[in-house]
């Protein structure tokens, strides 16, 4: 991943939060940790007057989520 995102790129979140926790659940995190998860990921960098959203968090931990099933089934 070369180029930055923000809070609404949710597959490239997914992609990164897979890469960087293989073996957590997504399911299993309560929203402030995946805000903070997402936050600390190497390329994110949210746009200016870009917040997120609880709808937003539960685009990225179903996606993510989804990658996960693929890679642990």
């Amino acid at each position: 991943m070369d180029e930055t995102f923000g809070w609404t790129n949710i597959e490239e979140i997914s992609e990164a939060l897979l890469e960087k926790y293989p073996d957590r659940d997504p399911l299993m995190l309560r929203f402030p940790e995946l805000t903070g998860m997402v936050e600390g990921l190497e390329h994110f960098r949210p746009r200016q007057r870009q917040s997120v959203n609880e709808q937003i968090l539960e685009a990225i931990q179903a996606a993510w989520y989804e990658l996960y099933l693929e890679e642990n089934s």
